[in-house]
């Protein structure tokens, strides 16, 4: 369908787009298509070969893995959001399968424009460059989180951010089922619920996705959130981008050490 003139300009708004000259950023949307696709499609699966950039305009989309007959979920995905940049910029196969978790409305941008673009747009290529090193570094905070803590310590970090990022009250909605949730902390379902378990005793407990945090210095004294491993902490839901994000993380760490310091 045709590209809403509303749709270019929030596209034109995110970090990666908005340092791009007026040419540059006419090629990329030239043979650029919005596409809505109802819950539970798959956009592409790993080890397609990648023709497009995905820019998420509305709805949420579900980044997962899979080996030897097991699935994983690696990230969720909220508007407004790029995916899949890696692959395009290397001109490579995917490495994860995405797929709708709810109705979205999907900006399809050509790879080959965007890597042209690149070539001869030093600040384009330079804000991808930029993007792609935030999405490095979040990688490596997950990891981190995934090797230095225990699943229990895992969901009490996941929480304290998820409730920073509601507001800060006594009750939270958990955004995800459960199933995504316990891939995200890189979890089984029963380990989650074994971890949900544990909590009780610092005052959590768990009504269906509705979970009150009757404990917080509690819950956060056990979390022990680290901002070199977590950036939600002063959750950035205004900011679009992992290159934003990661910059406005490193910030706030060099703050907190100039105060103790």
């Amino acid at each position: 369908m045709p590209v809403r003139t509303e749709d270019l300009d929030r596209v034109r708004a995110l970090p990666l787009f908005a340092s791009a000259s007026d040419d540059t950023f006419r090629s990329l949307t030239a043979g650029a298509f919005l596409q809505k696709f109802p819950a539970g499609t798959t956009l592409l699966t790993e080890g397609d070969p990648v023709d497009f950039l995905y820019v998420l305009i509305e709805g949420q989309a579900e980044l997962q893995g899979t080996w030897n007959d097991k699935e994983t979920t690696l990230a969720v995905l909220r508007p407004v959001s790029t995916f899949i940049l890696a692959a395009v910029v290397l001109d490579a196969d995917a490495l994860m399968t995405a797929r709708t978790i709810e109705r979205s409305d999907i900006l399809m941008l050509s790879g080959e424009a965007l890597r042209r673009g690149m070539m001869e747009d030093p600040r384009f290529g330079f804000a991808v460059s930029q993007e792609l090193a935030g999405c490095y570094r979040g990688l490596v905070r997950t990891v981190k989180n995934q090797k230095l803590r225990g699943g229990v310590e895992r969901l009490a970090n996941y929480l304290v951010a998820e409730r920073a990022r509601q507001g800060g009250g006594e009750t939270l909605v958990l955004p995800h089922e459960k199933r995504v949730l316990a891939s995200l902390l890189g979890m089984t379902p029963e380990n989650l619920s074994r971890a949900f378990a544990s909590l009780a005793d610092y005052g959590v407990t768990v009504h269906g996705p509705e979970v009150a945090i009757g404990r917080p210095v509690v819950l956060e004294r056990l979390a022990k959130p680290d901002p070199l491993i977590d950036t939600r902490l002063h959750p950035p839901d205004h900011l679009v981008g992992m290159a934003e994000r990661e910059f406005r993380a490193s910030q706030a760490h060099r703050k907190l050490v100039s105060v103790y310091n």
